[in-house]
């Protein structure tokens, strides 16, 4: 498959993100390019990756393949209606703003053209090229364009497809909230081992080295966690003491309780950003 021209619409971390990590794949520098209004941001992305940046979006969609909106959800609107009258029917429309759905898209960039659209759901840690997406495509996505859209979002981890849209929801409630979740468990415990005596800074260093390398012997192998959490659990020792208390505490009930919220909150700002 040939290498598409990508044109980003809006230049914030995520998008300078992606750009990086389509480079750092050799995709070479005039395949790509961006268009911000600000300055400086533009300024960065030519300077750091050496592609094109324009401050009017239309210039950047121009002969492109595969446009990605990667704007705030609160202007998706404005820039979708404004940006309609100068796409082609053939682009693929990719979009990384939470909480819009693939019929406001539609509505908003002209009912009267069909349009391709992907839909993605990427996380935080995808700044450092280790995030998750969700992707879900419409029926107007080909072959070839899933393909264009999973090798774009894999520049920076991870891409899953999604049979249904509302899911997005479920991913949104997983993986594009979960980072927060270990860091505040990171937080807890750092600040319980600070209570036992350890200096905050040791406390710190122990709580996220442990957590890299639980999170890497979970990627790396083929043993469930479950089966991972059983083999460090010995009968009668400190670590059963630990799932005893976690779990007479309701932690797998309070977990299962958050991600719920977390995908009800995500469903109820769809609607309201879709209106």
């Amino acid at each position: 498959m040939s290498t598409p021209r990508i044109a980003f619409i809006g230049a914030g971390n995520m998008a300078a993100s992606l750009i990086g990590g389509l480079r750092a794949q050799g995709v070479g520098a005039s395949s790509l390019c961006a268009s911000d209004p600000g300055a400086d941001k533009r300024a960065e992305l030519n300077a750091t990756h050496g592609i094109d940046t324009f401050s009017s979006n239309a210039e950047a969609v121009t002969g492109a393949d595969v446009v990605v909106l990667a704007v705030k959800p609160q202007v998706m609107q404005a820039v979708c209606r404004d940006l309609a009258p100068q796409l082609r029917s053939d682009q693929l429309i990719v979009s990384i703003a939470a909480g819009i759905d693939c019929a406001s898209l539609q509505a908003w960039l002209g009912e009267a053209t069909p349009r391709a659209l992907v839909r993605c759901m990427p996380n935080t840690p995808a700044l450092l090229r280790q995030g998750v997406s969700g992707l879900f495509a419409n029926a107007e996505v080909s072959d070839a364009q899933k393909q264009q859209a999973e090798q774009l979002l894999s520049a920076v981890g991870l891409a899953v497809w999604l049979d249904k849209e509302e899911l997005i929801d479920a991913v949104t409630a997983v993986s594009g909230s979960g980072p927060a979740y270990f860091f505040l468990l990171i937080e807890a415990m750092t600040a319980a081992g600070e209570q036992l005596g350890l200096p905050r800074e040791t406390a710190a260093q122990l709580t996220l080295q442990t957590a890299l390398g639980a999170a890497r012997m979970a990627c790396e192998g083929d043993v469930e966690a479950a089966e991972l959490r059983r083999r460090v659990t010995s009968p009668n020792g400190t670590t059963e003491a630990a799932i005893k208390a976690f779990q007479a505490g309701g932690f797998e009930s309070l977990v299962e309780q958050a991600v719920n919220a977390a995908a009800r909150r995500s469903a109820e700002l769809a609607a309201q950003l879709g209106n």
